[in-house]
């Protein structure tokens, strides 16, 4: 094929036909791919497209749909190969991201859920690429005698969680960064924790960074806690 607008034509109904799976008629070429031309001229090109084999009318008074010979006409000589490699690229770079981003967010959730079950306290970790805080073992903090018997207390915890916007924003302005530390009672800055215990260290994980760590009462056994959040922090960034 040689005439460049039949070349247009045949590119229009296979892109259409791709797109909607639909016979594709002159009418919907004429309107949709601004061929500077009458509807008279449009369907001699099809007609020409269709003796040489082209394309197709599946049944009478349908569009037409591309043949195996116009699909390969299509991928030889017509499309764009460059702009597809293209867009092929930028489309494989964003699930590139997507991809990362949700590996990463799993291996924070893992890391939370390994940390709560070993320290018995609540544990948690700001998520990767998301300004909220993923937490658990809320309970553990909330069936201890501090907290049973003094029911504001509990209610507070429980606030700062849920409501997290505050503990976020307290969280980055602690001087927290590859070390891990310890937070004791009227130490934390919100108010709503100073009932407890706080140790917390900051993690990076393929380029992503964000604060894990563990909460409990202040009587909290802090040698070990600090030791793994270090430990749990190590596997997190050693993924």
């Amino acid at each position: 094929m040689t005439n460049e607008r039949k070349q247009q034509v045949l590119k229009a109904i296979i892109k259409h036909f791709i797109d909607t799976a639909e016979p594709v008629g002159s009418n919907t070429i004429i309107v949709n791919y601004n061929f500077h031309v009458s509807p008279a001229t449009i369907r001699n090109d099809m007609a020409t497209l269709e003796n040489d084999g082209f394309i197709y009318q599946p049944h009478t008074s349908a569009g037409r749909i591309p043949t195996t010979k116009g699909y390969r006409e299509y991928v030889e000589k017509i499309a764009d190969i460059e702009k597809a490699k293209k867009e092929a690229t930028k489309v494989i770079k964003e699930l590139s991201e997507e991809y990362k981003t949700q590996k990463a967010k799993e291996y924070v959730y893992d890391a939370v859920q390994l940390l709560s079950r070993a320290t018995a306290t609540a544990s948690f970790a700001t998520v990767p690429d998301s300004n909220r805080t993923f937490y658990l073992g809320l309970s553990n903090v909330l069936k201890q005698p501090e907290f049973t018997q003094n029911t504001i207390h509990a209610s507070q915890v429980i606030e700062m969680f849920e409501h997290g916007d505050n503990f976020i924003t307290t969280l980055k302005s602690l001087n927290v960064e590859d070390e891990t530390k310890a937070f004791i009672g009227e130490e934390n800055i919100l108010e709503q924790i100073q009932s407890c215990g706080m140790v917390v260290t900051k993690y990076n994980i393929n380029g992503f960074k964000g604060f894990l760590g563990v909460l409990g009462p202040t009587r909290m056994h802090y040698p070990f806690n600090i030791a793994m959040v270090e430990q749990i922090k190590t596997l997190l960034e050693n993924n």
